[in-house]
């Protein structure tokens, strides 16, 4: 669920910023760092290194990366079984995938030398929530004695993509334009097709059971960030949340740290995937804050179309057919006509950001399949829903260059 972990160091967050007592969403940090730095956070399950169930074992990982340098970027979260990293910020999506390799692969030898593995998927193939201990802090406790049932339950893992923004207002109007782009993420990004032992008929179960929450799912369309500070304002000032941080919608302003937060995404397995969406959501960040320089009108849809092509994505992944909100055709098209129709207008901008070859990465999944559909292909096979976990295990682990965890 990754609330706010500081991804963008104070140094970058604070600096001319101001933050009223009870974090008034009026001031921010929008320009307070160079546009389309990156942070990215994952959350991983830990496993059983013979079994592949999860395990409750955050605390002996914790201890174990205590005094090490990358343990201020490794995390407990709601549950004793997930463990969650962030990356420093990152300019480029090359150094995004350096970060990671670096962080997955001494997470993993940590694992390993406790006698567990680690996974990246949206969910578990087959262990229960049940069976899941919560983390013994003040915020997950009172989560669960708000939420009960529905917190409970979110045995899942995410993907979190931060983009830096230079202008509030210029936030406000790119997190409209990536509504419709919440379908093809979630396609994209799709690897929960399993949950408590059996095959739901979905590419993305995760979506489904955190649709549970509140303040989850497609952002409302604000018209400016006067609205919008307003709004969150009305939901601070009731006591109806903390800070805005416990707003989980699928695409969320970050004023604090001055990012646009997208959140749409699984967890996803392989590392070359992740980088490759990362490349697509920073190549789309900076296509629409330069239509909002140039003064274009970017183009927002309503609410129930933007959904109704996300349940479709969740439904389907990448064979889904989507409505086509751009141009308003009658007909739905298939989802993966629509990516390529927005590579197409991304290229140029990931060329000049640099990461032009990380982006070729989605047309990789395209071909190959996410996620999802390689838990499933393992599934078919032998039907043996404990195989798929194991190769969950292995492909997260691959591509990762395992540091010595004993390294301080």
């Amino acid at each position: 669920m990754s609330d706010d972990k500081q991804i963008y160091p104070p140094s970058i967050t604070g600096k001319g910023a101001r933050f009223a007592p009870g974090g008034s969403v009026l001031d921010h940090a929008f320009g307070k760092s160079d546009p389309y730095t990156l942070g990215v956070e994952e959350e991983y399950m830990l496993l059983d290194g013979e079994t592949f169930d999860l395990v409750q074992h955050i605390d002996t990982v914790l201890a174990a990366v205590a005094g090490h340098e990358l343990e201020p970027v490794i995390n407990p979260e709601l549950m004793q079984s997930v463990l969650e990293i962030a990356t420093p910020v990152c300019h480029t999506t090359g150094e995004v995938a350096d970060q990671l390799r670096r962080i997955r692969g001494y997470v993993i030898g940590v694992a390993r030398e406790q006698g567990m593995r680690v996974g990246s998927a949206g969910t578990h193939p087959f262990s229960l929530f049940e069976r899941q201990r919560i983390t013994a802090k003040d915020r997950y406790r009172a989560l669960v004695d708000q939420m009960q049932y529905v917190a409970r339950r979110e045995l899942i893992f995410g993907l979190h993509i931060h983009v830096a923004v230079d202008d509030a207002e210029k936030a406000i109007q790119v997190v409209n334009g990536l509504l419709p782009q919440l379908g093809p993420l979630l396609a994209l990004s799709a690897s929960s097709p399993f949950w408590r032992g059996e095959p739901t008929g979905l590419r993305s179960s995760r979506q489904m059971i955190f649709a549970a929450f509140p303040r989850s799912g497609p952002p409302p369309r604000f018209e400016n960030y006067a609205d919008y500070a307003e709004v969150v304002g009305q939901l601070e000032k009731t006591g109806c949340i903390a800070d805005y941080t416990h707003i989980w919608w699928d695409i969320r302003l970050h004023p604090r740290l001055g990012t646009i937060e997208i959140r749409i995404c699984d967890a996803i397995t392989r590392l070359e995937d992740v980088v490759a969406v990362v490349a697509y959501c920073q190549a789309l960040v900076k296509l629409l804050s330069e239509r909002f320089d140039r003064g274009e009108q970017i183009p927002s849809y309503h609410r129930i179309l933007t959904t109704e092509n996300k349940w479709l994505a969740g439904r389907y992944g990448l064979e889904a057919p989507l409505m086509d909100l751009a141009t308003g055709l009658r007909n739905r098209i298939p989802l993966m006509q629509l990516i390529r129709r927005t590579l197409k207008e991304i290229k140029p901008h990931a060329r000049e950001l640099g990461s032009e070859r990380e982006l070729e990465g989605i047309e990789e999944i395209l071909h190959s399949g996410n996620g999802a559909d390689r838990q499933l292909r393992v599934f078919n096979a032998n039907r043996d829903i404990v195989e798929v976990a194991s190769e969950i295990a292995n492909a997260t682990e691959v591509a990762a260059a395992a540091e010595p965890a004993a390294a301080k």
